[in-house]
């Protein structure tokens, strides 16, 4: 049987995402999730998204990973969302969503979608590296000539290093460019390579640059090889709150798929 799905990118973050709200996607299929997530068996995304029916907020969002497993909060998975509710007449210019870190509110404005993420405590800094989690677990790092690092396989190290042996983690490379931009690159588990960009990654980052004193600014600007994001917050004797994600999330294509 053919089902509708819809393609869109936040800054090369791609996603397959598909209107659940009548229950017809089987959320235990790991094997499907996988398959259509595949770029050349199947249709080809970082991730894949169910939006489903809420009985308080406009809607409910389910995030799986490209390897066909359910997972943490992503952010750029989640602005891709509010813009497909926007299309679907869900929502207009203001959106409330429960994803699985629990209830998100967003903004679309002058193009934009702004993300509110959650409070960002228990920082932990390392002699070189940051550790936070931000809705998804990171870790954070300076890396000189970031421009041709081997993300894959050194993200890929850190990731099932014994640091991080029981779930994980998402590796982020930072390189500053000045005091309030940097450039990102990304390792996400889940996927297993690096992605063009990631939404919790560069709020970890911002976060991360301001915490350890490299930043005094709460408006931090991340260079991504898939775009430019922006990350707004308060802080508040180490604790950060009132945090934002901000950037483009936009629709690519729409297509049927048999499953």
């Amino acid at each position: 049987m053919m089902h509708t799905f819809y393609k869109y990118q936040g800054t090369g973050n791609d996603f397959v995402i598909i209107d659940n709200r009548q229950d017809i996607f089987d959320k235990n299929n790991t094997k499907l999730i996988k398959r259509l997530c595949d770029r050349r068996f199947g249709i080809g995304a970082d991730g894949l998204i169910l939006l489903e029916n809420h009985n308080s907020a406009d809607f409910k969002m389910v995030y799986y990973n490209a390897d066909g497993n359910e997972s943490t909060m992503c952010g750029n998975g989640g602005r891709c969302i509010v813009a497909f509710a926007k299309y679907l007449g869900i929502v207009k210019a203001e959106a409330t969503f429960e994803a699985v870190d629990g209830l998100h509110k967003a903004i679309i404005e002058d193009g934009l979608v702004k993300l509110q993420m959650h409070n960002v405590q228990g920082i932990q800094m390392n002699d070189d590296f940051v550790f936070l989690d931000t809705g998804s677990p990171h870790h954070v790092q300076f890396q000189e000539n970031l421009k041709h690092l081997d993300i894959k396989t050194e993200g890929s190290t850190i990731r099932f290093s014994n640091l991080y042996k029981k779930e994980g983690v998402n590796v982020n490379f930072v390189e500053a460019i000045d005091t309030d931009n940097y450039s990102v690159r990304t390792y996400e588990r889940g996927v297993e390579d690096e992605t063009l960009s990631c939404g919790t990654g560069v709020t970890a980052v911002a976060i991360a640059m301001h915490y350890i004193g490299e930043t005094e600014k709460n408006l931090i600007t991340l260079l991504t090889p898939g775009g430019s994001l922006k990350v707004s917050f308060d802080e508040n004797k180490g604790a950060y709150n009132n945090v934002w994600l901000i950037g483009p999330a936009e629709f690519v294509y729409k297509g049927e798929v048999s499953w």
